[in-house]
């Protein structure tokens, strides 16, 4: 066998096997990159949720002097503390991404178990508001839109919320290091997609 031969054969028995590592065409991580053309499928689609939901006001006959309809009230001081704590929730899933970049497991732990009962604590607010606000999706377009938009953000809390409690643990579990983070990192940018989505709901349904 000759020299050339023995090397690819070396080559192929202790080299890398699968599939040669993709091409990169951006100074991203190709998992970053995919949450976030993820997150602006989702943008799109709360989007179309949001033009739903201003065409009902448009064509509501006393819009926009009376909104919602009478004798509809929206809770807007338990969506101003939910907001509170969705807002909060923000700052300790960036606290738990930075302790893991500084090598701190602590940190990285306590925040994300702190990001975990903050959204716990939003979602069980929602279905309190839910249950006390007074009308349900059978009460006109409004009340149908309104839960749309805000059980569709709940049900991205949820998906946050369970990517986060893979994250919490495998963080127990010792996976993560200041050189291996991705799978703290990645939950956190869908985290603080789900929160500032919130801010714009809560602007849009429960202030204008």
């Amino acid at each position: 066998m000759s020299a050339h031969a023995e090397a690819v054969h070396e080559h192929g028995d202790h080299g890398h096997h699968g599939p040669p590592p993709a091409n990169r065409s951006s100074r991203l991580d190709p998992t970053t990159l995919g949450m976030f053309l993820f997150i602006a499928s989702e943008a799109m689609l709360f989007g179309a949720f949001f033009t739903a939901y201003f065409f009902v006001r448009v064509v509501n006959p006393d819009a926009p002097d009376v909104w919602p309809p009478d004798p509809y009230e929206f809770p807007v001081f338990v969506a101003s503390v939910n907001t509170a704590i969705l807002v909060t929730s923000s700052f300790t899933i960036h606290w738990a991404t930075q302790s893991v970049k500084r090598g701190d497991r602590n940190g990285l732990r306590a925040g994300l178990v702190l990001t975990i009962l903050l959204g716990l604590a939003f979602l069980l607010t929602q279905a309190l508001e839910y249950a006390h606000v007074g009308f349900n999706t059978g009460d006109g377009a409004f009340a149908s839109v309104f839960f749309g938009l805000t059980g569709l953000h709940g049900a991205h809390v949820f998906v946050g919320l369970t990517l986060l409690t893979f994250a919490a643990v495998r963080a127990f579990r010792g996976h993560f290091s200041p050189d291996h983070y991705h799978g703290v990192e990645i939950p956190g940018i869908y985290w603080h997609f789900v929160d500032v989505m919130w801010i714009i709901v809560w602007a849009a349904v429960y202030l204008l």
